[in-house]
């Protein structure tokens, strides 16, 4: 049995107003009906336009409503949702509350940019960092923002489902299955996470969806016939001790169907909870009793126990769930929990947001949002807006277990994680002096995985440091990346004056290098995106902020240069340098080559300069030699410009790694699936890190940038840039 959600409205049947208000308004009072049908009124005339899945604006958020209401959200919400697709800049005849909430949806779109590694667009650390910011306060204030993005994103995967747009469908299908399913999970609402899996999977790997679905299809019948006899002898038992339940089929879904076979390396015949039963009852005493009469019809499958009232999963998810030998022979799943524990196992955070009179925030909803909490309180601990980034996806996908600390305190951590994980999450300063640990009284090494209800006991020296090899992923010290950011920024912070003092010497050097005389070290940071002061300086120091940023952004400083004026000739036939066809009025004839101080490309603005005896090199426009180039050599400027049928360039990329076995195989693997053919590649090793400078052909810089980003996600991976 395999159902999906499909009751918000598709292209081809979208109804009237009349008919769509009775579904908006069914579960609100009647104030909140009626700023539903004010919003939709006026936000029904407003120009259409196409939303990003092709359908009209008005038709997308329209199913968006439709698809919260399902949620049971409140009016507000629904309101919020009709605003998708509207600008928000300028005031508009809508209630400051539904504003709010429309203004923190949009924000929610910085995840796109910064968790898919998005890299067609540049932006520097800073307003990375402020960008991701701002869209976590808009959750973590309001998690109703969270839930109205979710609902868009379930509407605009079933959109596209019908939709013949393959780029549109994969790029959603991607970004929905690594990135909101997970987020649907972590805040408990199934019954969207478990639709976006499935039509994700089902977009991105047809075949293999097709394969479960067409096997599951073909057993069908047989199936129920079996579940109709399994729910017929559970209501008669269940009434007979006196408990009055409900007893149901529990579809199955693909996706689940598939990790399942790919986590236990099993074949779809081996699998023993393709048949299942869900069993509802009134109280948590009904899902013990349940339970044991289950037991004594029929025998437990070993193993395959798990009680999730006693131990919730990091989203409060509590049932239990039992495997049995039952009718016939076969395999059997059973899950038993109370209608109080279903409903909030379907919506999640979202069963806690339903706004009547008097009420207030529920404390469940708060306890499924303080992980995003967490995170902004580690803003000021990472150094740009990719840590930050990566803090989130970890936290995201990541596993909980839950250990004691001597007192007795639980603490949550990620699976896998280290007795210095739980030093750093206690508190920064034990983590620093940590030593050693002590788990259930035996003393054991610091790269030890801890597992759950271990009791662990840190074991501290006076005065300490943390040690650079717990920086080393392969040694396994640490596993979080809250405690490797407290790590980094230790050592960031170090020998504060050397930093500062360094810093300004380099600061001094370019300055005068670049021959300006008077720089505003306040509007520098603010460019950067670094503290005023020392602190910038230190910055520079360290080495966080390259050469090549500091000049660039000494240049925006400089008064404004006179504009090149290249001495016009007759246009020419292109020239060509390395496989680049170029165009340089007036040259014909004359060698070219790419200038390797400032190593230009597309599609930076170039110019020519005549040299004696060696033809014609390239600079950008921008380039400081070129920039100071005055009297008579002005005459030597040409203008140029990249020809229209370029097709590859030539660059160096620096890759900075910890060292294991493949990493160069897997780098070559990505420069092959981008069609980016290496031309050299030049390796060193010391210490257990790893230096790789590859010399290789591009087409563009979209390619060159996407390339890089997957790049740095890859394992062991510490940066990865082009040179100069």
């Amino acid at each position: 049995m395999v159902t999906t959600q499909n009751n918000a409205v598709l292209d081809n049947e979208l109804p009237d107003m009349e008919t769509v208000m009775p579904r908006l308004t069914a579960e609100v009072d009647a104030a909140g009906a009626a700023l539903i049908a004010d919003v939709a009124k006026w936000a029904s005339t407003l120009p259409d336009a196409d939303s990003e899945v092709g359908n009209a604006r008005w038709q997308h958020a329209l199913g968006t409503a439709l698809q919260v209401a399902e949620l049971h959200l409140d009016a507000e919400s629904v309101a919020a949702a009709l605003l998708h697709g509207v600008s928000l800049e300028e005031p508009l005849p809508v209630a400051e509350p539904v504003l709010a909430l429309a203004r923190g949806v949009a924000k929610m779109d910085a995840v796109g940019q910064l968790i898919a590694g998005n890299e067609g667009e540049r932006r520097d650390g800073h307003s990375q960092v402020e960008s991701l910011r701002q869209m976590l306060l808009a959750m973590v204030e309001d998690v109703r923002v969270v839930l109205i993005k979710l609902a868009e994103r379930a509407y605009t995967l079933r959109v596209l489902t019908q939709s013949d747009d393959e780029a549109a469908r994969h790029q959603v299908a991607r970004e929905v299955r690594e990135l909101f399913a997970p987020l649907a999970n972590r805040l408990g609402v199934w019954q969207i996470k478990w639709e976006m899996e499935d039509l994700s999977y089902r977009i991105l790997e047809p075949d293999n969806y097709k394969r479960i679905a067409r096997l599951l299809d073909e057993k069908r019948l047989d199936r129920e016939r079996y579940i109709a006899d399994v729910v017929d002898i559970l209501q008669k038992e269940l009434a007979a001790a006196g408990i009055a339940a409900e007893v149901t089929g529990r579809p199955k879904h693909i996706v689940s169907i598939i990790n399942k076979m790919n986590r236990k390396r099993l074949a779809f015949e081996q699998l023993y909870d393709i048949r299942a039963v869900r069993i509802l009852v009134p109280e948590l005493k009904d899902c013990y009793t349940a339970l044991g009469m289950i037991h004594h019809l029929w025998q437990p499958i070993s193993g395959e126990f798990d009680d999730y009232i006693a131990n919730p999963k990091s989203n409060d998810y509590r049932s239990l769930h039992t495997g049995v030998i039952g009718p016939e022979n076969k395999a059997l799943e059973v899950q038993i929990r109370t209608f109080d524990m279903h409903r909030h196992a379907e919506l999640g955070v979202a069963a806690h947001w339903r706004y009547k009179e008097g009420a207030t925030k529920a404390t469940g909803a708060e306890d499924r949002i303080a992980w995003l909490r967490q995170i902004l309180q580690w803003k000021d601990e990472v150094a740009d807006g990719r840590e930050l980034a990566e803090l989130f996806k970890n936290e995201l996908f990541q596993d909980r277990i839950y250990v004691l600390t001597p007192q007795g305190r639980v603490i949550d951590l990620a699976a896998g994680a280290s007795p210095v994980d739980f030093a750093y999450h206690v508190h920064s300063d034990l983590g620093h002096r940590c030593r050693g640990a002590k788990v259930d009284g035996v003393i054991v090494p610091l790269n030890t995985p801890l597992k759950n209800g271990q009791r662990v006991e840190i074991l501290t020296v006076k005065q300490g440091a943390p040690s650079r090899d717990w920086l080393n992923p392969a040694l396994g010290y640490l596993v979080t990346p809250r405690a490797r950011a407290k790590v980094r920024h230790w050592f960031r912070y170090q020998h504060f004056e050397e930093n500062v003092a360094q810093g300004r010497d380099i600061l001094d050097r370019e300055v005068r290098r670049l021959g300006v005389s008077d720089v505003n070290l306040d509007k520098l940071a603010v460019k950067l995106g670094e503290p005023k002061g020392d602190e910038f300086l230190a910055a520079i120091g360290r080495g966080d902020i390259s050469a090549r940023q500091l000049v660039d952004a000494i240049q925006t400083q400089m008064a404004p240069q006179p504009v090149l004026e290249p001495v016009k000739r007759g246009p020419r036939p292109a020239a060509k340098s390395s496989g680049h066809d170029i165009l340089i009025e007036g040259v014909d004839n004359l060698p070219v080559t790419l200038a390797r101080c400032c190593q230009p490309a597309p599609p930076a603005a170039i110019v020519g300069y005549a040299t004696q005896g060696r033809g014609v090199t390239i600079h950008r426009r921008d380039c400081p030699n070129m920039l100071r180039v005055e009297g008579e050599r002005k005459a030597r400027l040409l203008a140029a410009s990249w020809g229209e049928e370029s097709e590859r360039f030539v660059c160096e990329i620096a890759v900075e790694a910890f060292d294991r076995h493949g990493l160069l195989r897997d780098i070559s693997d990505i420069f092959t699936k981008e069609h980016m053919p290496v031309i050299r590649v030049n390796t060193d090793t010391a210490e257990g890190m790893a230096t790789m400078h590859f010399h290789l052909h591009f087409t563009s810089l979209q390619q060159l940038n996407r390339a890089l980003a997957r790049i740095k996600r890859l394992s062991n991976v510490v940066n990865a840039a082009r040179v100069n």
